[in-house]
Order: C-alpha cells, then sequence, then structure tokens
C-alpha cells in the first residue's frame, strides 16, 4: 500500500505565496508522474500542474508564471511553490502520484488534500 502525505496548505492574502509539499510512502519500486490538482467548492477537480520522472512540468493555463513544481526522486516528494496567489486559487489542492507497487503493477495514488484558502 503506498500513501500520500501533503502540507503546506493555509490561509494567505492575496499576492502572498505558499509551498506544498507531498510526500510518498509504503511500497514504491519507483514513482512514473507526480502532480497537483485541485477543487473548489461547486466545480470539478482540475489539473494545477504535473512534472515526469524526468522533471518535465506541464502547467494550467491559469498557473502559468505563477506556480512551480518540483520533485526530489530520492525522497519520493513532489513540491508545489505558488507565488502572486489570487482569490481563485482557493481549492483543495490533491497529491496524485503513478507509483510502481509491485514487481509488475502499478497504482494511481491520492493524497487527501490541504485546504488552500487566499483572501482578497
Amino acid at each position: 500500500q503506498v500513501q500520500l502525505a501533503e502540507s503546506g496548505g493555509g490561509l494567505v492574502q492575496a499576492g502572498g505565496s505558499l509551498r506544498l509539499s507531498c510526500a510518498a510512502s509504503g511500497r514504491i519500486f519507483s514513482t512514473n508522474a507526480m502532480g497537483w490538482y485541485r477543487q473548489a467548492p461547486g466545480k470539478q477537480r482540475e489539473l494545477v500542474a504535473t512534472i515526469t520522472s524526468g522533471g518535465s512540468p506541464n502547467y494550467a493555463d491559469s498557473v502559468k508564471g505563477r506556480f512551480t513544481i518540483s520533485r526530489d526522486n530520492a525522497k519520493n516528494t513532489v513540491y508545489l511553490q505558488m507565488n502572486s496567489l489570487k482569490p481563485e486559487d482557493t481549492a483543495v489542492y490533491y497529491c496524485h502520484a503513478g507509483v510502481r507497487d509491485g514487481l509488475s503493477s502499478w497504482g494511481q495514488y491520492w493524497g487527501q488534500g490541504t485546504q488552500v484558502t487566499v483572501s482578497s
């Protein structure tokens, strides 16, 4: 079994910054793509940013130039640096990882979510 533990959410004023972390633990042979998604009240979950095992990032248009995703493969950890935050960034942020959890099996795992609230 694999667990994803998120941290770093909180309340911040518009224009401020937060850094999210997500550490994967458990039966991990290797990790594939990792990423962050978010879900605001009354809206569907949406992609924020992903990063491949080789370090290639992909961003939603709404966060390009403001958010930076990175990862530490040795620690099975992914980060999301969020700058110039806007009230519309308010949401629950979920970590996701594709994990090789067996000799010939892969699983998709989600964190429990961390609240990010940006006040105007």
